[in-house]
């Protein structure tokens, strides 16, 4: 719940004193209190463990890493020569200098 909300573990050791601050509610109920303000329930629907989660997330860059390549091969292949006739490129001189 807590990566859903976008919390830092390292900065829990700033949230998790409640012994200190009696009025602060322990870690994992404030936790939840936040998940009900923003999501309006009090259990995620698909819990993913973060091994899944990070594998998940490597998987998509594979994938992404995998069409970047394709494209620009197909790029490479697609692109034009550009113009043969020298007198094209003459003449686009020619206009720059008027």
């Amino acid at each position: 719940m807590a990566r859903e909300l976008g919390l830092n573990p390292q900065k829990f050791g700033k949230l998790a004193n409640h012994k200190q601050e009696v009025w602060k509610l322990p870690l994992h109920q404030f936790i939840g209190e936040l998940y009900f303000k923003r999501f309006g329930r009090r259990e995620p629907e698909s819990v993913v463990a973060l091994e899944e989660r990070a594998a998940e997330i490597e998987r998509k860059k594979e994938a992404k890493r995998q069409k970047k390549r394709l494209e620009s091969q197909t790029k490479d292949v697609a692109a034009p020569e550009g113009p043969k006739d020298s007198s094209y490129v003459e003449q686009q001189g020619a206009s720059d200098t008027e």
